[in-house]
């Protein structure tokens, strides 16, 4: 075969492309890997959202509201209500006291302690996730 025939015999095979038997298999895996990551980031979400809401509540009900404090809210606001947050914030520090983050203060740490964990912690996730999408890929 001389190259005059070689070429437009390839050109004409390379532009149909073959049918292949696994084609249905082939889409079904990818649509499994694309919902697999789909679920592993929801999870993830959901965890840290919860997490973060757990530490927030937990700040939140160990702020001091009497009046002699000096803060303004505590005068105004009535036994009742300073009732149900003590209860709120009993029923919450037994959750946490069960998840076993009883001790976790993190209103004593500084401003920059606080950002340079928040950083460290953002920075590892990343790299989590870049390994992650390249072991996908």
């Amino acid at each position: 075969m001389s190259a005059d025939e070689f070429d437009p015999e390839i050109e004409r095979l390379f532009a149909r492309s073959p049918q292949m038997a696994d084609s249905a298999l082939f889409l079904a895996q990818v649509e499994q890997k694309l919902q697999k990551g789909s679920q592993v980031r929801f999870l993830a979400l959901s965890l840290a959202g919860v997490i973060g809401g757990a530490v927030a509540v937990r700040e939140t009900m160990s702020v001091s509201l009497t009046a002699g404090d000096g803060v303004v809210a505590g005068n105004a606001l009535g036994q009742g209500i300073r009732s149900a947050l003590l209860s709120g914030e009993g029923m919450i520090q037994s959750g946490l006291d069960q998840l076993g983050l009883a001790n976790l203060e993190l209103g004593s740490m500084g401003g920059m302690q606080l950002f340079w964990i928040a950083a460290g912690a953002l920075i590892a996730v990343a790299a989590a996730g870049v390994t992650r999408l390249t072991q996908d890929l």
